[in-house]
């Protein structure tokens, strides 16, 4: 039989192929039909392409928690989207998505287990776990430890408390602090929490292993404290920015607890290129706090670990959430855009949130 014999609009291939096989013609079978398949690529448009008419645009709102207090700084948390003003560059942008505070949070409790905290463990858990009785209901907790072994998981998020603080009881480890590493780990869990208001909670020294290893190198050689101090440049590392920068994009507020062990102001042995450190590690802390809207909370004596963390608490539940459409002229130009936030009906009250944000 020929092949063109085959009325191949009517009979299906596998019928074509099994009358082939009798005869012994799969390959010639498989030669025809590849080649009319390939005739009709070359006589039909391809799918991938995209009509002339069809604009595709790529533009990603600013995502803003924002915490609103009076002259005598009390919380103030009845205000509609209309109280709101956003400015980007002194321009006026459109809010385009507002939560009030009482919308739930999606929120990473980091633990430093690296060898400065060994001594008071007990403490930093029993104050983690006030933390818990002062959040909402609707709130999602994720704990994640980080010491000398790496960064590690121990629940995801969940609103079942009881879970989360089973995982804070058995939270351990010693030596090195992975610091960024946690919070870059942290912001790659948020992440995944897809629309939901988004923190990140760590009581820490702030003196990540890395970090202070570069640090000591660039002070090499000082003889005083202002020398060392000034031969360190905080907000120079990729590692640190790399964290603002995700911070930035996922609308992340972070709110550090730095530990007395880590202040420059009480070292033993005021060694310049240790003081250099320990300025650079707060430097950063304070940083973070700053650039994501939150708040650094400095622990001048371990039994304020509980009241402070219950601070926390309550600043998670004042802030609204605010997204804006940022302008789409230079979007991605790398440049620093200043934000600002009036309370134009109140004028008396105070809005506070993140500075602004690197358009990357």
């Amino acid at each position: 039989m020929a092949f063109h014999r085959f009325p191949l609009t009517f009979v299906r291939p596998i019928e074509i192929l099994s009358a082939c096989l009798e005869r012994g013609l799969a390959l010639r079978f498989l030669q025809v039909l590849a080649a009319v398949w390939f005739a009709c690529l070359a006589a039909t448009p391809l799918f991938a392409q995209v009509p002339e008419d069809v604009v595709r645009t790529e533009t990603s709102l600013v995502q803003l928690n924002v915490g609103v207090v009076d002259k005598q700084g009390r919380a103030i948390t009845s205000l509609s989207p209309n109280d709101f003003v956003v400015y980007e560059d002194g321009v006026r942008r459109p809010i385009v998505h507002f939560e009030p505070t009482n919308t739930p949070f999606s929120l990473v409790l980091l633990l430093d287990m690296s060898g400065s905290t060994t001594s008071f463990r007990q403490q930093l858990q029993q104050a983690a776990f006030r933390f818990l009785d002062a959040l909402g209901p609707g709130d999602r907790v994720s704990v994640v430890q980080f010491n000398g072994k790496g960064v590690k998981s121990l629940i995801g998020f969940s609103s079942n408390l009881r879970d989360v603080a089973y995982a804070i009881s058995i939270a351990e480890g010693k030596g090195e602090t992975p610091f960024y590493d946690a919070l870059n780990y942290a912001l790659k869990q948020l992440n995944k929490e897809d629309k939901r208001r988004k923190a990140i909670v760590v009581m820490t020294d702030g003196l990540d292993t890395k970090l202070r290893n570069i640090d000591r190198t660039a002070a090499a050689g000082a003889q005083t404290n202002e020398q060392a101090i000034g031969s360190i440049k905080p907000d120079t590392s990729p590692q640190f920015n790399a964290v603002l920068n995700n911070a930035d994009r996922e609308g992340v507020t972070i709110f550090p607890l730095a530990l007395p062990s880590g202040d420059p102001k009480r070292l033993p042995l005021p060694d310049p290129i240790i003081t250099g450190i320990y300025t650079a590690a707060r430097t950063r802390l304070q940083t973070l706090a700053n650039r994501t809207g939150g708040r650094l909370n400095e622990i001048k004596r371990l039994d304020e670990l509980a009241r402070l963390y219950a601070e926390v608490a309550a600043d998670l539940r004042s802030l609204y959430s605010i997204a804006y459409q940022p302008s789409t002229e230079h979007l991605h130009d790398g440049r620093w855009r200043e934000i600002r936030i009036d309370v134009t009906p109140h004028p008396e009250l105070i809005a506070r949130t993140k500075p602004g944000y690197f358009a990357r």
